[in-house]
């Protein structure tokens, strides 16, 4: 960085020059004005000194303009272009001082503050920046203060849009719409967001605008900036840093997957083994959920619950028909209908089971499939949750509900088992203002057949992976069911475990 940052000062002082300086004539042995030659005169002086910084600002953007590439030393050169538009007016100084403006000032010192948004202020206040913001203090000719403004313009115009891209993006999908901007249909704009906030008293907020808008972002960016501002003994410095960076890793997370603010949703933070009912920034509801084991996991994703289904058939999916049913089938024939099992073929024709020889069926020849009918056994229990997904798990009810007290859920296939589902019915149900009496459990159990209840409000529903949250303000850390965290935490602060290398 130091030296890309003498090569943009060379740069500069040469293009200063060439503005200024007249041409001289070949064959002669004197400079203009009679002086001798490589002696610049007085008045060349003057003029050298009434270069303005908006044509070093240009010199330092265009000084690779005929193989268009960006100089080295930049690191958002197209977004930085595109912030200084045609008239590359200084941003971050004014006359007649020339000294920083209370906008620049504003902008160095959020910068600073970047671990609290899980961020790293190294890659933003480079000593590159901190030298030359330095430099501002020392005496220095007039030709030696612009280029040192005009330098310190352009790269605290890349530190800020690089801050604004990484907070809004993240730091490893640079290129790649946030969920913010993936839910809006639109991308970020940071340079036209910064330039219009220049000199309006409002560069904080621009370069924090993009950030994620989710309750769940906001309140783990605020409880981590609480809890950087406490004291750190010398003896638990490492924990310190693991604990930050387990922090830093899931507002990256969140980036990568934030979602609209919603007036009312549902949200499954997988690690939590929770579901919540939030509505107004509230908690309204918390439901104990059975997630997927580490073999089987529960993917992330976001979808609608359009309606629910009251004592539901259970269509079991392929693979756990051929990895868990039919080597009981392969022992006992009977199993099926013990267990309230229906067998059909692919032309969706009831069979029976008592017919087939199952010793030559194998799971590369499974040409059947398999149905759970409504009952107390049912493994969907008495009610399951609909929405649109590609992984074809569902939230539901299960039999197995002693499980609900086990502080480690990670027990299911991949589906979602939720504790007291039938109150979270009637929750969505009185949300819409009907009075709908849902059966009993014992009663949904006898039920002979399924019924679909339609909800007129759709609820969004959100199913994530954060293995640290905020609660009342709060940082709360939870087990990585999945081992998601090392991986991301080598790409972040190349550390595995916390300690950073």
């Amino acid at each position: 960085m130091r030296s890309a940052l003498l090569l943009d000062i060379r740069l500069l002082c040469c293009f200063t020059l060439a503005l200024t300086l007249p041409r001289c004539e070949s064959g002669t042995g004197a400079g203009p004005n009679g002086t001798a030659p490589g002696i610049i005169a007085a008045d060349t002086l003057r003029r050298v000194q009434a270069v303005p910084v908006s044509s070093l600002i240009r010199a330092l953007l265009d000084t690779t303009t005929e193989d268009r590439r960006t100089p080295p030393s930049l690191l958002m050169g197209a977004e930085v272009r595109a912030f200084y538009d045609s008239t590359y007016t200084p941003a971050w100084s004014a006359p007649p001082s020339d000294g920083l403006t209370p906008d620049a000032h504003r902008a160095l010192d959020l910068l600073a503050r970047a671990q609290e948004y899980g961020l790293r202020p190294s890659d933003y206040t480079t000593p590159s920046l901190l030298q030359l913001q330095d430099s501002l203090q020392q005496p220095a000719t007039a030709p030696q203060r612009a280029q040192q403004l005009a330098l310190l313009d352009v790269y605290l115009s890349d530190a800020a849009l690089r801050f604004m891209r990484d907070v809004s993006r993240g730091r490893l999908h640079p290129y790649t719409l946030s969920g913010l901007e993936k839910a809006r249909k639109q991308a970020w704009q940071p340079a036209a967001v910064l330039r219009a906030a220049v000199g309006q008293g409002a560069v904080p907020a621009a370069m924090l605008a993009g950030q994620p808008q989710n309750r769940e972002y906001r309140q783990l960016q605020q409880a981590l900036a609480r809890w950087l501002a406490r004291a750190v003994l010398p003896d638990s410095a490492a924990l310190h840093q693991a604990l930050y960076e387990q922090v830093a890793l899931n507002l990256e997370r969140w980036r990568w997957e934030s979602f609209l603010p919603e007036n009312e949703y549902l949200l499954i933070n997988l690690p939590a083994f929770e579901l919540q009912a939030v509505a107004h920034d509230s908690v309204l509801r918390r439901h104990r959920v059975i997630v997927g084991r580490f073999q089987t996991p529960t993917p992330t994703l976001s979808s609608t619950i359009r309606y629910f289904t009251l004592a539901p058939n259970w269509h079991v999916p392929h693979s756990i028909a051929i990895k868990e049913i039919l080597p009981r089938l392969q022992n006992d024939a009977s199993y099926l209908e013990r267990n309230n099992y229906a067998l059909y073929n692919s032309r969706g024709q009831l069979q029976d089971p008592y017919r087939i020889r199952w010793e030559q069926v194998t799971a590369q020849n499974f040409p059947y499939s398999i149905r759970q009918s409504a009952g107390c056994d049912n493994a969907l229990g008495n009610i399951v949750f609909r929405f649109a997904n590609p992984y074809s798990v569902y939230l539901h009810d299960t039999p197995m509900r002693q499980f609900f007290q086990q502080p480690y859920r990670a027990l299911s296939h991949g589906c979602m088992r939720l504790e007291h589902p039938l109150q979270l019915a009637a929750y969505l149900l009185r949300r819409e203002g009907r009075t709908e009496k849902l059966p009993s459990e014992e009663a949904c159990a006898l039920q002979p057949r399924p019924r679909d209840v339609r909800l007129r409000r759709h609820s969004p529903l959100y199913v994530r992976y954060a293995t640290c949250t905020a609660e009342k303000g709060q940082l709360r850390f939870l087990p990585d069911i999945y081992h998601q965290d090392a991986a991301l935490r080598r790409r972040l602060f190349g550390s595995q475990d916390g300690a950073t290398r």
